[in-house]
């Protein structure tokens, strides 16, 4: 079996999907100042991904997965050694675009070395099954549609994976803090009550990194703020913790349901 590297991000995804592997040879890394929860990683510096790329394929990797969101380094040119020179104008450029376009020009770097960028979907198929709970009323299912009119539109700008529609005002729009960030954000203001959190991918997304994920801690946010539930995209949305999470919206009341376009 291939030899597989986990570029890892922050979130649970990685710990996640190391469960998963079993007894696949496999390594994880990190940017370094982006450590992910739950699971032992090596940092590497982005000034000398050059030369990280070139070290995984010394080590036989031939397969790599970028799991779980990873911030925006900031880039220090002292640092930069003489395999990344090359890559150094596309970087900055990566730097300056949205975060598809951004991530692109990463994939584009490791396949260009020669290695296959897989799916953390493609390694493990469950994180695809959405845990379908509750039913959303009339009034839900217009702000459902609603939402997803917006991220429609949205979508080709290179945005964000989501929105937030109540009583068919559009209350935020994710960006680059992220859905954490979004979701907080309602707390500090009067909106109208009920709401629904939209998330599915960008015009065009390549699915192989950066899908938008939900998980226990999404219900609970959505419920502080005050929403009514949770619509996604069918096979847009990764789900971290199934059960925890169908545990959590039985709590919580909120409904969690998949929308086809």
């Amino acid at each position: 079996m291939t030899r597989l590297a986990l570029i890892a991000g922050q979130d649970r995804l990685p710990a996640t999907l190391a469960h998963a592997l079993g007894g696949r040879d496999w390594t994880c890394h990190h940017p370094e100042g982006f450590a992910p929860k739950g699971i032992a990683s090596s940092p590497f510096r982005v000034e000398q991904l050059g030369s990280f790329i070139a070290g995984l394929k010394a080590d036989g990797v031939e397969e790599v997965c970028f799991a779980g969101r990873i911030g925006r380094p900031t880039l220090d040119p002292s640092l930069v050694d003489a395999a990344t020179m090359p890559l150094l104008p596309r970087m900055m450029q990566a730097l300056q675009a949205g975060d598809d376009a951004a991530l692109r020009t990463v994939i584009a770097f490791f396949e260009q070395a020669g290695l296959c960028v897989v799916a953390a979907h493609d390694l493990m198929p469950a994180l695809l099954d959405v845990p379908v709970e509750g039913t959303p009323n009339d009034r839900a299912c217009a702000d459902i549609a609603r939402a997803a009119a917006v991220h429609r539109a949205l979508s080709p700008l290179d945005v964000g994976q989501g929105c937030v529609v109540a009583g068919g005002l559009v209350l935020a729009v994710e960006a680059m803090p992220g859905t954490d960030w979004m979701l907080e954000s309602l707390t500090r203001f009067d909106g109208p009550s009920g709401g629904v959190l939209f998330k599915g991918a960008k015009a065009g997304q390549d699915r192989r990194i950066d899908m938008a994920t939900i998980g226990p801690h999404t219900v609970t946010a959505a419920a502080v703020a005050g929403l009514s539930g949770i619509a996604v995209i069918a096979g847009d949305v990764l789900v971290l913790d199934a059960e925890a999470m169908r545990e959590r919206l039985a709590a919580t009341g909120l409904f969690l349901t998949v929308w086809s376009e």
